[in-house]
């Protein structure tokens, strides 16, 4: 973090997000806020609380993309939630107490991957020891005779079936396996490997109720009274060595540590991002759905101003929760929500819609950028393709043209758009002949020209 300047975190988000300078300006300076507050003195850390924001602006400019690359460049655990889903059957749909345990959730799957990739040395070396026990057993010891005293014999003494020859022999024979199977050469053999058998545990109550959240798990509750069941599955060695490793793994952590370091995570830097929180925006006229909507923003509001909330492992408190809410506000307005929601996001910012030069930067700029995609793609096929810089132009002129004309989706557009014109193509790419092609202005032109100017087409096809 103390390399993660907010002018730092703003270059990573630009590799990836084209535009929008402000909304990086005000998430960079929300995660820098967070690494100042750790280095207050005990009593002043408590008091900061993060600066929530709210982002408002149209569909498909990178809402969404900005707060999902910053928790991943931050290694931040981060949920998404679709605020509508509340209202969906009526008042009483899913306990929004969910988004955090969810949350918890993700931040477990973190913490246990980290810790499981430390350990993973060891498991492999465990892993690849029982692969070998399968494949040549050691001889049973002979066990003592536990009825030799009732006849005078005496218990007798275990005995070693091998003498000192065969035991050297024995341990050669494992090390040359080992040797084979480090190289891969038992990579196809067929093994019989026993593992735990863990089916779906969780048990789902009154569907809808908020019941599933609390994780009704029968493993939990009657702990050891039942043991794991086990069960046996013939593979090759080489997902053996997958399967054997991943439980090996798994013994070797501490899940009660995963779970402490996990709540810990989550509180001093998840991240909560509430999509389409304008659909919940109370409006003037009273309705049922109006009602529904003010009382998931009064159920929201406690969480996002800090609350505890009740998790099958442990509590975690919600205070220090960054929460990113955004949505489009085309019909609603921020002071739509209820006044007290609306101040717990007191930094707001405004994402403006995609121009043309916008869309052509998104096409060849970020690192994910659809022409490289594409490029990669027909690569596999042994098919070359280059975009010159006029049909660039072009594919960018449409997909504003066509975000105009219809309904305004951003930079989602532009993924249809270059699908349809690359969809021949795609088709025949096993067996074309020409291998590389150079696709222009002209044949852009060619494929999607036909589609635009006929509007009913370009509704239902871009």
């Amino acid at each position: 973090m103390e390399e993660l300047t907010p002018q730092e975190i703003v270059k990573s988000l630009d590799k990836y997000i084209i535009g929008q300078s402000d909304a990086k300006k005000s998430v960079a300076v929300a995660i820098r806020n967070r690494y100042r507050r750790k280095k207050l003195p005990a009593e002043l850390k408590d008091e900061v609380v993060p600066k929530n924001i709210l982002m408002m602006g149209p569909t498909g400019v990178g809402k969404t993309e900005i707060a999902r690359r910053l928790a991943k460049l931050v290694q931040a655990p981060f949920i998404k939630v679709e605020v509508t889903k509340f209202t969906e059957v009526g008042y009483v749909g899913r306990d929004v107490e969910s988004m955090v345990r969810d949350l918890l959730q993700t931040a477990i799957r973190m913490v246990k991957k980290e810790k499981m990739e430390r350990v993973e040395d060891k498991a492999i070396k465990l892993a690849e020891e029982r692969i070998i026990d399968l494949l040549l057993p050691r001889p049973k010891k002979r066990g003592k005779n536990p009825f030799g005293a009732l006849f005078g014999e005496g218990e007798g003494e275990e005995e070693d079936n091998f003498n000192d020859e065969q035991e050297e022999r024995f341990e050669r024979q494992r090390n040359k396996l080992c040797y084979q199977l480090r190289l891969g050469e038992l990579d196809d053999r067929i093994v019989e490997v026993e593992i735990e058998d863990t089916p779906s545990q969780m048990v789902e109550i009154f569907s809808g109720a908020g019941v599933e959240e609390m994780g009704v798990n029968f493993q939990d509750i009657f702990g050891g009274m039942f043991p794991n069941q086990k069960k046996k599955r013939k593979v090759t060695i080489e997902e053996a060595k997958v399967i054997l490793k991943e439980e090996e793994a798994h013994k070797l952590i501490d899940m009660d540590e995963v779970s402490r370091e996990a709540i810990k995570r989550v509180e001093e830097s998840g991240i909560i991002f509430l999509d389409e929180i304008d659909k919940i925006a109370g409006q003037k006229v009273s309705s049922n759905a109006d009602v529904s909507r003010g009382g998931v923003q009064r159920d929201i509001l406690p969480i996002v101003e800090g609350s505890t909330v009740m998790t099958k492992y442990g509590p975690v408190r919600t205070d220090h929760i960054l929460f990113i809410a955004a949505g489009a506000f085309h019909v609603a307005s921020p002071t739509d929500l209820i006044p007290e929601l609306q101040g717990r996001f007191p930094i707001r910012v405004e994402l403006n819609s995609l121009s043309k030069e916008d869309f052509k930067e998104i096409l060849i700029k970020p690192q994910n950028a659809l022409i490289k995609q594409y490029k990669a793609l027909l690569k596999t096929e042994d098919v070359d393709i280059t975009f010159t810089k006029d049909a660039i132009d072009e594919l960018a002129e449409i997909a504003f043209r066509v975000n105009e004309q219809t309904e305004n989706i951003g930079a989602r557009r532009l993924h249809t758009i270059i699908e349809k014109l690359l969809e021949e193509l795609s088709f025949k790419a096993p067996e074309i002949e020409e291998k590389k092609i150079v696709i222009d202005k002209n044949y852009v032109k060619d494929k999607l020209d036909n589609i635009v100017e006929d509007k009913d087409l370009s509704k239902y096809i871009l």
